[in-house]
């Protein structure tokens, strides 16, 4: 055997070895960044049906006459901001995530006022219609925290993969950046303020 023969077959070999590194990261990559994303689509599915929801009950109160028309303006405006508000899951950024979630508080914010102003409408709380609508509102609501929870998931499996060494040294070359969590609310460390008026 020819003695140039043999480096040559270690350099053939480790630039083998390389490649088959380097697909495997990229590959990897791939399968976790479309996993975050979809579960990204799982979140704004949740917002959507809880969209949709609102929707109809808006249609229910509506139906009462003397029903504060304010609150129910204030419910219907921060639900047409929620809906107009996307996000592109092939470009999750830190910024759209903000302005995303600060639609969705404010749309959260109107209807809790919309919830508690209908305490004073014995009519409306006793319809079959809204109480059922109700509920699911807060099942909704506990799909779309387990819907966030899961995409916190996603994103972590991503970017320890892409930010971990020696895959790092990869990420860039691929073109794989760390995605953004979702993260609370502003102030929702704070214990909530609350006060019982009953006059």
């Amino acid at each position: 055997m020819k003695k140039w023969l043999i480096p040559l077959i270690v350099v053939a070999i480790i630039a083998f070895v390389i490649y088959q590194w380097a697909v495997g990261f990229n590959n990897t990559a791939v399968q976790y960044e479309a996993d975050a994303k979809t579960a990204w689509s799982n979140v704004e599915s949740s917002y959507q049906r809880r969209n949709d929801l609102i929707g109809n009950l808006v249609k229910t109160v509506q139906g009462a006459a003397d029903f504060e028309r304010g609150t129910l303006k204030d419910v219907i405006e921060a639900r047409a901001k929620a809906t107009s508000t996307n996000i592109d899951a092939n470009n999750i950024t830190p910024e759209q995530l903000a302005q995303f979630q600060q639609a969705q508080t404010g749309l959260s914010s109107a209807l809790s006022r919309l919830l508690v102003t209908v305490e004073r409408y014995p009519d409306l709380k006793a319809n079959q219609n809204f109480l059922e609508l109700q509920s699911q509102l807060e099942g909704t609501e506990n799909r779309i925290n387990i819907a966030r929870n899961r995409y916190n998931e996603k994103v972590n499996i991503y970017d320890v993969h892409t930010t971990k060494f020696p895959g790092k040294l990869l990420a860039g070359w691929f073109g794989f950046g760390e995605m953004p969590r979702y993260k609370a609310d502003s102030g929702a460390e704070n214990a909530p303020d609350v006060n019982f008026d009953f006059n």
